[in-house]
Protein backbone atom coordinates (compact mmCIF):
# COMPACT_ATOMS: atom_id res chain seq x y z
CA UNK A 1 0.00 0.00 0.00
CA UNK A 2 1.50 3.40 -1.26
CA UNK A 3 0.77 6.56 0.72
CA UNK A 4 0.12 8.61 -2.42
CA UNK A 5 -0.12 8.20 -6.41
CA UNK A 6 3.16 9.96 -6.39
CA UNK A 7 4.93 7.21 -4.45
CA UNK A 8 3.20 4.89 -6.82
CA UNK A 9 3.94 6.66 -9.87
CA UNK A 10 7.27 6.48 -8.69
CA UNK A 11 7.33 2.75 -8.22
CA UNK A 12 5.67 1.98 -11.70
CA UNK A 13 8.44 3.97 -13.24
CA UNK A 14 11.43 1.90 -11.59
CA UNK A 15 9.77 -1.39 -12.47
CA UNK A 16 9.69 -0.27 -15.61
CA UNK A 17 13.25 0.62 -15.90
CA UNK A 18 14.11 -2.81 -13.96
CA UNK A 19 12.09 -4.82 -16.85
CA UNK A 20 14.03 -2.99 -19.51
CA UNK A 21 17.06 -3.56 -17.52
CA UNK A 22 16.30 -7.18 -16.47
CA UNK A 23 16.03 -7.68 -21.02
CA UNK A 24 20.03 -6.24 -20.86
CA UNK A 25 22.34 -8.68 -20.19
CA UNK A 26 24.44 -5.76 -18.34
CA UNK A 27 25.60 -7.05 -14.84
CA UNK A 28 25.35 -3.66 -13.49
CA UNK A 29 22.00 -3.53 -14.86
CA UNK A 30 20.82 -6.79 -13.33
CA UNK A 31 22.48 -5.53 -9.64
CA UNK A 32 20.63 -2.70 -9.92
CA UNK A 33 17.37 -4.13 -10.72
CA UNK A 34 17.59 -6.67 -8.14
CA UNK A 35 18.43 -3.54 -5.44
CA UNK A 36 15.57 -1.26 -6.65
CA UNK A 37 13.33 -4.60 -5.97
CA UNK A 38 15.07 -4.62 -2.76
CA UNK A 39 14.40 -1.29 -1.99
CA UNK A 40 10.62 -0.71 -2.98
CA UNK A 41 9.70 -3.87 -0.58
CA UNK A 42 12.11 -2.36 2.26
CA UNK A 43 10.19 1.45 1.38
CA UNK A 44 6.82 -0.24 1.36
CA UNK A 45 7.84 -1.29 5.03
CA UNK A 46 9.15 1.04 5.99
CA UNK A 47 5.89 3.24 4.86
CA UNK A 48 3.55 0.82 6.37
CA UNK A 49 5.33 0.73 10.43
CA UNK A 50 5.35 4.68 9.45
CA UNK A 51 1.72 4.99 9.31
CA UNK A 52 1.18 2.48 11.86
CA UNK A 53 3.35 4.59 14.21
CA UNK A 54 1.68 7.46 13.06
CA UNK A 55 -1.90 5.95 13.82
CA UNK A 56 -0.56 5.09 17.80
CA UNK A 57 0.80 8.16 18.40
CA UNK A 58 -3.40 9.75 17.86
CA UNK A 59 -4.30 6.63 19.63
CA UNK A 60 -2.36 7.22 22.74
CA UNK A 61 -3.18 10.50 22.62
CA UNK A 62 -6.56 10.33 22.27
CA UNK A 63 -6.61 7.75 25.28
CA UNK A 64 -4.69 10.43 27.34
CA UNK A 65 -7.85 12.81 26.38
CA UNK A 66 -10.14 10.70 27.57
CA UNK A 67 -9.01 9.66 30.63
CA UNK A 68 -7.60 12.88 31.79
CA UNK A 69 -11.59 13.87 31.19
CA UNK A 70 -12.10 11.42 33.89
CA UNK A 71 -9.79 12.33 36.00
CA UNK A 72 -11.13 16.08 35.87
CA UNK A 73 -14.53 14.53 36.82
CA UNK A 74 -12.98 12.83 39.66
CA UNK A 75 -11.25 16.01 40.80
CA UNK A 76 -14.43 17.86 40.57
CA UNK A 77 -16.36 15.13 42.43
CA UNK A 78 -13.60 15.56 45.15
CA UNK A 79 -13.96 19.48 45.31
CA UNK A 80 -18.22 18.64 45.84
CA UNK A 81 -17.19 16.50 48.48
CA UNK A 82 -15.32 18.98 49.87
CA UNK A 83 -17.58 21.46 50.07
CA UNK A 84 -20.32 19.49 51.65
CA UNK A 85 -18.39 17.84 54.09
CA UNK A 86 -17.35 22.26 55.40
CA UNK A 87 -21.06 22.67 54.97
CA UNK A 88 -21.72 19.75 57.62
CA UNK A 89 -19.35 20.95 60.07
CA UNK A 90 -20.25 24.74 59.78
CA UNK A 91 -23.57 23.06 60.82
CA UNK A 92 -21.94 21.09 63.48
CA UNK A 93 -20.70 24.05 64.56
CA UNK A 94 -23.81 25.99 64.69
CA UNK A 95 -26.16 23.25 66.06
CA UNK A 96 -24.43 21.46 69.35
CA UNK A 97 -27.67 18.95 69.57
CA UNK A 98 -27.24 18.04 65.92
CA UNK A 99 -23.37 18.44 66.03
CA UNK A 100 -22.55 14.29 66.32
CA UNK A 101 -24.91 13.63 63.51
CA UNK A 102 -23.20 16.29 61.46
CA UNK A 103 -19.60 15.48 62.31
CA UNK A 104 -20.85 11.48 60.87
CA UNK A 105 -21.92 13.00 57.80
CA UNK A 106 -18.33 15.30 57.49
CA UNK A 107 -16.73 12.16 58.15
CA UNK A 108 -18.43 10.56 55.53
CA UNK A 109 -18.05 13.39 53.25
CA UNK A 110 -14.40 13.43 53.80
CA UNK A 111 -13.87 9.41 53.20
CA UNK A 112 -15.60 10.40 49.58
CA UNK A 113 -13.41 12.91 48.50
CA UNK A 114 -10.11 10.69 49.67
CA UNK A 115 -11.52 8.36 47.35
CA UNK A 116 -12.40 10.67 44.74
CA UNK A 117 -9.16 12.27 44.91
CA UNK A 118 -6.95 8.91 44.43
CA UNK A 119 -9.49 7.79 41.75
CA UNK A 120 -8.24 11.23 40.05
CA UNK A 121 -4.54 10.90 40.50
CA UNK A 122 -5.24 7.17 39.20
CA UNK A 123 -6.32 8.76 36.09
CA UNK A 124 -4.04 11.10 36.08
CA UNK A 125 -1.29 8.32 36.28
CA UNK A 126 -2.59 6.79 33.89
CA UNK A 127 -3.20 10.00 31.56
CA UNK A 128 0.87 10.25 32.13
CA UNK A 129 1.80 6.64 31.00
CA UNK A 130 -0.80 7.32 28.08
CA UNK A 131 1.35 10.37 26.74
CA UNK A 132 4.58 8.97 27.38
CA UNK A 133 3.30 6.00 24.44
CA UNK A 134 2.15 8.93 22.37
CA UNK A 135 5.92 10.76 22.31
CA UNK A 136 7.25 7.42 21.77
CA UNK A 137 5.11 6.61 18.83
CA UNK A 138 5.71 9.55 17.66
CA UNK A 139 9.17 9.96 18.10
CA UNK A 140 9.15 6.64 15.84
CA UNK A 141 6.93 8.13 13.29
CA UNK A 142 9.35 10.75 12.87
CA UNK A 143 12.37 8.41 12.23
CA UNK A 144 10.45 6.37 10.07
CA UNK A 145 9.62 8.89 8.30
CA UNK A 146 13.65 9.65 7.28
CA UNK A 147 14.03 6.23 6.61
CA UNK A 148 11.25 5.89 4.40
CA UNK A 149 12.69 8.92 2.48
CA UNK A 150 15.89 7.93 2.27
CA UNK A 151 14.97 4.39 0.93
CA UNK A 152 12.29 6.72 -1.76
CA UNK A 153 15.60 8.27 -2.78
CA UNK A 154 17.52 5.38 -3.00
CA UNK A 155 15.16 3.85 -5.65
CA UNK A 156 15.57 6.80 -7.86
CA UNK A 157 19.34 7.78 -7.77
CA UNK A 158 19.13 3.64 -8.52
CA UNK A 159 17.04 4.51 -11.51
CA UNK A 160 19.43 6.93 -12.78
CA UNK A 161 22.38 4.24 -12.85
CA UNK A 162 20.03 2.17 -15.34
CA UNK A 163 19.30 5.56 -17.14
CA UNK A 164 22.94 6.77 -17.32
CA UNK A 165 24.54 3.30 -17.51
CA UNK A 166 26.61 4.51 -14.72
CA UNK A 167 27.84 2.67 -11.32
CA UNK A 168 28.25 5.45 -9.44
CA UNK A 169 24.47 6.27 -8.96
CA UNK A 170 24.03 3.05 -7.79
CA UNK A 171 26.43 3.23 -4.98
CA UNK A 172 25.20 6.27 -4.08
CA UNK A 173 21.66 4.31 -3.51
CA UNK A 174 23.71 1.87 -1.60
CA UNK A 175 24.60 4.11 0.58
CA UNK A 176 21.14 6.23 1.33
CA UNK A 177 19.74 2.44 1.75
CA UNK A 178 22.05 1.80 4.05
CA UNK A 179 21.34 4.87 5.65
CA UNK A 180 17.49 4.79 5.37
CA UNK A 181 17.90 1.23 7.01
CA UNK A 182 19.75 2.37 9.89
CA UNK A 183 17.26 5.07 10.51
CA UNK A 184 14.36 2.57 10.68
CA UNK A 185 16.02 0.55 13.16
CA UNK A 186 17.15 3.82 15.38
CA UNK A 187 13.39 4.18 15.55
CA UNK A 188 13.08 0.97 17.75
CA UNK A 189 16.21 1.36 19.79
Amino acid sequence: MTDSSLEELEHHEAAEHAAHAAEDKDPLLQQVTFTIAVLAVAAAIAASFETTEGDAAIGAKNDAVLVQDQATDQWSFANSKSLRKKVYEIAGDSNAAKAPAYAKSAAKESADEDKAKASAQSFESRRDAYLAQGERHEQRHGRLTVASTLLHMAIAIATLAIILHKRWPWLTALTLSGAGVLAGIWAYL
